[in-house]
């Protein structure tokens, strides 16, 4: 397997998130039953970052859009969306992680279509299929991101919005190991690669621990690559880790949201 290829790439962070699941990583747990009937009752929230709730108003109405759920596998986003009246897709590389979604969706009765497969790659999806995009934190897990941003475009109905995730591209600037120390030493460019960016004796570590590789994208491909595809930003906020594991969140938010719509 060639990491310098996309589809060697692909395959290793597949199997990477496949082996998250198996150590019960945070974004891979399933939502409660409780979560479930509070979506079917009106009340429930998601999150694009790890800790604010997504502003309602982004959704515009839910019950009964098409919703698509990118890369976002792992029994919550997708559940939660459908059991409030969504009909859901989650499109996800991994297939344990869509095995999360279709563990809650047999417990409560959800209908839910899981399809697996590259974000950056919607063939099977004609255009203006969804009237919603969702799209947590998980381009960072692929080399280029202007695809993605352009099939989503074109899968997505006029008036449609694409509300995405994303990590600040300051978070990968230090030297990772001092920052957990501490220190926050600048060390590499942006846009940063685990692959290309890292001492070989390093990126053989994070693989040795099943770890995904990951990619630091600039805020001109990840705001400005939403323009260039078409969108208009019509929502933005920033967040924050909230349990110390980002010394960077001392001084700037290190995450980023943004509602992108396709007006026309």
């Amino acid at each position: 397997m060639s990491l310098n290829t996309p589809a060697g790439l692909l395959d290793y962070n597949r199997k990477a998130w496949n082996g998250l699941v198996e150590k019960k990583n945070r974004w891979t747990q399933p939502v409660s039953t409780d979560v479930i009937q509070k979506a079917r009752d009106g009340q429930w929230q998601i999150v694009l970052t790890p800790s604010k709730p997504v502003p309602r108003s982004w959704f515009g109405k839910i019950r009964e859009s098409r919703i698509l759920c990118l890369a976002s596998g792992g029994g919550q986003q997708g559940p939660t969306l459908a059991a409030a009246g969504a009909r859901v897709t989650v499109f996800d590389n991994s297939e344990n992680q869509l095995e999360q979604d279709r563990l809650v969706a047999q417990r409560e009765g959800l209908e839910i279509e899981l399809v697996r497969g590259d974000m950056a790659d919607l063939q099977r999806f004609a255009d203006n299929s969804f009237d919603l995009i969702f799209h947590p934190c998980s381009n960072t897990f692929v080399p280029s991101i202007l695809p993605v941003w352009k099939e989503a475009f074109r899968v997505l109905k006029a008036g449609g919005s694409l509300l995405s995730g994303f990590c600040n591209p300051l978070i990968f600037l230090f030297d990772d190991h001092l920052a957990r120390e501490g220190q926050l030493q600048v060390r590499h460019s942006i846009p940063y690669s685990d692959v290309d960016s890292l001492s070989n004796e390093e990126r053989e570590k994070l693989i040795e621990e099943g770890e995904p590789l990951c990619f630091g994208h600039s805020l001109q491909d990840q705001i400005g690559g939403q323009i260039l595809a078409g969108f208009s930003i019509t929502g933005f906020y920033e967040d924050y880790w909230k349990d110390d594991s980002e010394p960077l969140d001392r001084y700037i938010a290190s995450f980023i949201a943004t509602r992108a719509t396709k007006l026309t």
